[in-house]
């Protein structure tokens, strides 16, 4: 695969142009996903398996950065992912055309159900301290290079909109998917930057109803796509630690940005867990509404995956 002219992605959090002139070393592990698919799950799941010990002696954040996040200067966290010995699992929310596409490292890209993204990008929103992530963008930039983002609103501030009609703003949103950090579309166009490259050797889905349906299972095939031999005495402990209660228990060294105090509650950064929560908010009508607004993003093989019909993979 070529690796071409690449597509800048940015928000309030998160600018992909900090990805420039990064080194990426052979075995690097890349998880990027769309916002509330799964991604910090995914980075407790390698990170447990590549160091094979339930608990870790630094936060999640630290272990597996999140490159793109304004909140942290970006020296610092290239200085980190610099000084790993053991492989490294990096975080992004940038599809593909805003990567370095290398085929030596692996791309790993988890999806959900996208009514069950929406409402949870819902309550995600409703947590974060917005004077937090505005302190710590702005300390952090006062180290860095003056930046010229400037993220527009992807929503009313909480308690401006109930649940439902924020839903909807999140379904219909008219904001570009360069620059807002989760809407229907730029969940959709991510979620297919992979997808239709999943035949390659070096990219591996998974989708969070597997991983809530058979957490052992689902771990031990990542274990074997990524070519890591882990002890058989080792792997209840590992998946024990990998559940959704348990990180939820530990959630201030799991969550990103804890350290900032980016969040109200880190333990509610975790809100639910589950699939199917968009059940008791569509009506019939609603439900059509937003199949016609999916039908006219994917393709109905992508959307039977999106919605656990279809498997990625043999």
């Amino acid at each position: 695969m070529t690796d071409g002219a690449r597509v800048r992605y940015r928000s309030m959090a998160y600018d992909s142009a900090r990805w420039e002139g990064f080194a990426l070393r052979p075995d690097d592990i890349i998880i990027t996903t769309p916002p509330k698919c799964g991604t910090t799950w995914t980075q407790m799941i390698c990170a447990l398996l590549i160091l094979q010990t339930p608990t870790f002696d630094q936060p999640l954040a630290t272990i597996s950065p999140w490159i793109d996040m304004r909140t942290r200067p970006l020296p610092q966290v290239v200085a980190d992912l610099d000084a790993q010995q053991h492989r490294r699992v990096i975080k992004t929310h940038t599809p593909r055309d805003g990567l370095r596409w290398d085929d030596e490292v692996t791309y790993l890209c988890v999806a959900r159900d996208p009514r069950d993204v929406a409402l949870s990008f819902a309550h995600h929103q409703a947590n974060m301290d917005l004077r937090a992530f505005a302190t710590a963008i702005e300390e952090s930039a006062s180290i860095e290079r003056p930046t010229d983002l400037t993220g527009p609103p992807q929503a009313p501030p909480p308690g401006e909109a109930t649940l439902e009609e924020c839903f909807w703003l999140w379904v219909d949103s008219p904001v570009p998917p360069t620059e807002i950090g989760s809407s229907l579309r730029r969940t959709v166009e991510h979620l297919a930057s992979f997808w239709e490259v999943r035949d390659r050797p070096n990219v591996v889905l998974l989708h969070y109803a597997d991983l809530l349906d058979d957490l052992d299972g689902q771990m031990h095939h990542l274990a074997e796509r990524l070519a890591i031999d882990v002890p058989d005495d080792l792997w209840p402990a590992l998946v024990e630690a990998a559940t959704f209660a348990r990180m939820k228990e530990h959630a201030s060294a799991i969550v990103p940005g804890s350290t900032e105090h980016l969040w109200h509650s880190d333990e509610q950064f975790f809100n639910k867990g589950t699939s199917g929560q968009w059940r008791g908010l569509l009506d019939d009508d609603g439900q059509r509404r937003y199949d016609q607004a999916l039908a006219r993003l994917a393709p109905a093989d992508l959307i039977a995956w999106l919605e656990h019909d279809l498997p990625a993979a043999p």
